[in-house]
């Protein structure tokens, strides 16, 4: 039986081994505690949208009515989101898989066309294991962009490992969450350090309008109202424009892209737009912005 100081020996080496691992998170992260934008903005707004279409359910092999929910993304939905941008002179950013280069190359290039950013979301929607597979996965959907886009992309949302990303010429990611604004993502010793813009669950689509999501069961579907979530995600912007902050909205085609959610985009755009000095810039331009005005320690 522990005696109470043993009990207090293990609690003191927990405690020693968590903070030790709370140093390292530390020394790895390089937050910026009060972003500057362009003179009179004081709020960044990105409306990100990741092309999965049906890639993601290929990967979980899920069943023909998926992969045809994922087909919409690309044949219809995809083309409503770049309409409703183009309404609104709003410049997003879509994260594309290399593959979907092949399979919806109008749309791509249409999208790239209208002035909007073309940015990596890996090859097929998954990073291998293996480093040398992971590298050519990762050159080839940067040079199927380029190839169709006739700019190579400079930001992706994925899991590539940062030394990677770095050397193969990236200048963000936008995919880690552990804080509201741009941040550094480093080596523990603060070196090769890679902007990461954010985004976070609870403004991403797919979270509320997802039925049948990655194999969960009924109990855990979620269909919500669009007017719901047009209030929880106006509440998120209005915390943000009250600090001058940073806000990433990430849809997804065939999620965003049903006429009602559209609809309710709409608004939502239109809400944002009535308040003075809001900002809509692709990932790229606020990555650029960044790294120009607040550079990696």
């Amino acid at each position: 039986m522990d005696t109470s100081t043993d009990i207090a020996n293990a609690l003191d080496h927990d405690i020693a081994a968590l903070k030790a691992k709370a140093a390292d998170f530390d020394a790895r992260h390089q937050l910026i505690e009060k972003i500057t934008w362009p003179q009179g903005v004081r709020i960044a707004v990105n409306f990100t949208a990741d092309f999965d279409a049906m890639l993601l359910r290929r990967l979980f092999n899920e069943p023909p009515m998926q992969l045809a929910k994922g087909e919409f993304g690309g044949r219809v939905g995809i083309w409503r989101l770049i309409e409703l941008f183009d309404s609104h002179d709003i410049k997003a950013t879509i994260f594309t898989p290399g593959r979907i280069c092949e399979l919806y190359p109008r749309a791509v290039k249409a999208a790239s066309e209208s002035g909007h950013e073309i940015a990596d979301h890996m090859w097929e929607h998954q990073v291998p294991k293996d480093p040398e597979l992971e590298r050519d996965h990762l050159r080839k959907a940067k040079d199927a962009i380029e190839k169709l886009t006739g700019k190579r992309p400079m930001g992706t949302r994925s899991w590539h490992t940062r030394e990677l990303l770095l050397e193969e010429g990236f200048t963000y990611n936008s995919h880690d969450t552990l804080d509201h604004l741009p941040h550094y993502v480093s080596a523990p010793d603060g070196s090769k350090p890679l902007l990461n813009l954010p985004f976070h669950y609870a403004i991403d689509d797919a979270m509320f309008f997802s039925f049948a999501w990655l194999n969960t069961e009924n109990q855990a579907q979620r269909m919500m109202d669009p007017d719901h979530v047009e209030e929880i995600w106006w509440a998120a912007f209005l915390q943000q424009y009250s600090q001058g902050g940073y806000l990433n909205i990430c849809m997804h085609p065939f999620v965003s892209g049903r006429a009602l959610r559209i609809a309710m985009l709409d608004r939502l755009i239109g809400r944002m737009k009535a308040l003075p000095g809001v900002w809509f810039p692709t990932c790229e331009q606020v990555a650029r912005h960044v790294l120009a005005t607040h550079p990696a320690r």
